[in-house]
């Protein structure tokens, strides 16, 4: 694949987005390291990553990439490249690329609304990614530009882990974009029967639904375009799109849909009670927040990046310490 002019003026965006600096690390237990600790840090292999996306002030992403770093003994700094902060849009996005090849970036994280629109950038894409037509983790390799997926797993873990004990005959996911497009394939693979799936634009539900029948079966998946009929048949309900983000306050449904004998899920984790599950909780209904889903596919994303595992019970701690 051929990609854009790589111009000497094309760095400039990515270095708005706040030049490369060294924090003092420190010990698990939170202190400042010794002298020795900190030599050792300095000669470490470096690791440079970054996360592209909108409104990602309050990422606790960097936070996990750094903090797993120092303790795999690897000098690691993470940056985050907000397309808001920087004032700039998805059309950007060839200058940032391009950026980051140069600048030495082992890989970058795309987040909201990037995850469909970095697909032209890229030379290759895993056969998850290409299924899911949607990129989270970017890996730069010989050259190369890899696009993966680690979104479905982190959310399959977490669900895993929290919400497998309930019926999953029915279930009605909230948005179809790229985050919809990797929770509906975990979904799915975890054995739910019936996936229907309402978003504003009712053509991409449909788009999504057509995929996902395809790799999982007829009738496995459908669009809705009613969505108090489609809760009304559901157990439980996912939100996949951007509502409830600090920068989009409120709820991606009519509060008065929701009802006890629901589970509800929401992948958005800044901040990690939304509006939905709030309210969701109130009512009475077991629920599961953005949290887990973020740190495994942080998880997924660093070790990717670095060739190495992390541990991702350590990681789970310090996610919830922040």
């Amino acid at each position: 694949m051929v990609m854009p002019n790589e111009g000497a003026q094309r760095t400039a965006p990515l270095l708005d987005a706040g030049g490369v600096c060294f924090q003092a690390a420190e010990t698990t237990s939170g202190g400042a390291v010794g002298p020795n600790v900190a030599a050792q840090y300095a000669s470490a292999q470096p690791v440079l990553a970054g996360l592209i996306g909108s409104g990602i002030q309050a990422s606790r992403t960097p936070a996990m990439h750094e903090r797993e770093g120092v303790e795999q003994g690897l000098r690691y700094i993470y940056k985050l490249i907000d397309l808001d902060v920087l004032g700039l849009g998805q059309e950007a996005l060839p200058e940032l690329v391009t950026a980051a090849r140069r600048m030495g970036f082992a890989g970058l994280n795309i987040t909201y609304p990037c995850k469909q629109a970095i697909l032209p950038l890229l030379d290759e894409l895993t056969p998850d990614a290409q299924a899911l037509g949607a990129v989270n983790t970017v890996v730069f390799r010989d050259g190369r530009g890899i696009g993966h997926n680690t979104d479905w797993w982190g959310f399959a873990e977490s669900f895993k882990r929290e919400l497998m004990d309930l019926s999953r005959d029915r279930v009605v996911q909230l948005g179809a974009g790229g985050a919809g497009a990797a929770v509906a394939h975990a979904l799915l693979t975890l054995g739910i029967g019936k996936l229907e799936i309402v978003d504003t634009d009712n053509v991409r539900a449909q788009h999504l639904a057509a995929g996902l029948c395809e790799r999982f079966g007829s009738e496995r998946a459908a669009a809705a375009d009613d969505i108090g009929a489609a809760v009304s048949r559901a157990k439980g309900i996912v939100n996949t799109t951007p509502v409830g983000m600090a920068k989009y306050p409120g709820m991606a449904l009519p509060a008065p849909l929701l009802r006890q004998d629901l589970w509800v899920a929401d992948i958005v984790y800044f901040p990690l009670e939304t509006e939905l599950l709030r309210t969701a909780r109130a009512l009475g209904c077991r629920t599961m927040g953005g949290g887990g889903m973020a740190v495994f596919q942080a998880v997924g994303a660093f070790r990717l990046f670095t060739g190495i595992e992390p541990d991702p019970e350590r990681m789970i701690r310090h996610f919830q310490s922040m």
